[in-house]
């Protein structure tokens, strides 16, 4: 019995305080579900990187930051900001406390979200929105037990590589491989040794993948002690390949369901992520093919993608390079058909994810919220 509950406690904290950089532990929640900054919260954002104090730093910086310190929300005037010696301290400072600002009038990550991207009108960096994706996401999986899903994940707010290897579409982080190539995985020092053309061993990627058993071939250990480092590795490929070809000898070949695509996992994310944030329900289901003459609308997840989608729809040529960097299709299905606009009610949309011409894939999750055809806009 002891064991059995070490083996318990183990297993929960495998899958807990995953991706520990969003912070999301020290949120809180409204009686809707969505995340609340805390000051707890604002205090690790302070704590970024760009606003530490340095030896340069001059009394106005230090004194902010020990205001802020003392009561997370207090009003940080332009004139205060302007105290501050240093450009970039400005600047970065400035950046952090309208974020800050927008979070705390809108009440909730999802709702300062929502109306970031309703608004039309993007001026805020990038990093903010990513790391509110990644904590809305966090939230989502806060009782999932699935790498994949955690994994699959990762697509909503980072660039993924694409590669084919051995028959299998591979999805790997950008900003990991393209570090891999630039230093073999050794960082500085590897980054030197590549200056001085000396050779490097390169630095291996793990295919996200789930054993049997005792099975070694089983990485989700792996990925979930990666996913609680302060700084992860993202190390790990997912595979986004819809079957798995075999050749079975005289020109047999078999066709297998992939039962850990990375396309499942998404698509389970994808529904998870517009109930939450639109409370509509949908099923979403991977598809190599539309085969529907009443097809009636589309939404891209990505800028390529939108763009594919439009063409097919109005019976365009498309060459064989475009199709070949699509990775795939969905069909999404409202739960109830109130839910949709009255001319397309009971009709499927249909999705679409494509990679850009160099291979990168930059899924837009705020797609899925700005284009379904809803009955009601919330």
């Amino acid at each position: 019995m002891y064991a059995a509950t070490v083996h318990a406690y183990t297993a929960r904290a495998m899958y807990t305080d995953f991706w520990p950089a969003c912070g999301y532990p020290l949120l809180a929640r409204n009686p809707h579900g969505w995340l609340m900054p805390t000051d707890a919260w604002l205090l690790r954002l302070y704590a970024r990187p760009e606003l530490a104090l340095i030896e340069e730093s001059c009394a106005a910086e230090v004194a902010l930051h020990q205001a802020l310190q003392q009561q997370p929300t207090q009003p940080v005037s332009a004139a205060q900001l302007g105290q501050l010696r240093d450009a970039d301290a400005r600047e970065n400072w400035g950046h952090v406390l309208a974020f800050r600002d927008a979070l705390l009038a809108a009440g909730s990550l999802e709702g300062w979200l929502l109306a970031l991207f309703r608004s039309g009108h993007i001026t805020v960096p990038p990093v903010f929105i990513d790391q509110v994706v990644q904590t809305i996401l966090r939230g989502l999986l806060d009782e999932s037990h699935d790498a994949f899903a955690a994994r699959a994940a990762e697509l909503f707010f980072r660039p993924q590589r694409l590669s084919r290897h051995e028959g299998r579409l591979l999805a790997g982080d950008q900003a990991t491989l393209d570090l891999q190539n630039e230093t073999g995985g050794f960082g500085d020092l590897g980054r030197l040794l590549a200056q001085a053309q000396l050779p490097l061993k390169a630095t291996q990627m793990q295919v996200l993948s789930a054993g049997h058993g005792d099975d070694t071939n089983d990485t989700q250990a792996a990925y979930w002690a990666d996913a609680k480092r302060p700084q992860p590795r993202h190390a790990f490929l997912l595979d986004l390949t819809h079957e798995i070809k075999q050749e079975l000898g005289h020109g047999i070949t078999f066709h297998l369901t992939h039962a850990h695509s990375g396309l499942k996992a998404l698509a389970t994310l994808m529904e998870r992520w517009v109930g939450h944030l639109l409370g509509v329900q949908i099923k979403v289901t991977p598809l190599q093919r539309i085969d529907d003459a009443l097809w009636r609308w589309h939404v891209g997840l990505d800028a390529q993608a939108s763009l594919l989608l439009n063409d097919l729809y109005e019976g365009q040529a498309v060459d064989d390079e475009r199709l070949a960097r699509l990775v795939s299709l969905f069909k999404l299905e409202f739960a109830q058909n109130h839910e949709m606009r009255r001319d397309v009610a009971g009709k499927p949309v249909y999705l679409g994810l494509m990679s850009s011409a160099d291979g990168v894939l930059r899924m837009k999750p705020q797609n899925l919220l700005l284009n379904l055809p809803l009955a009601r806009v919330s």
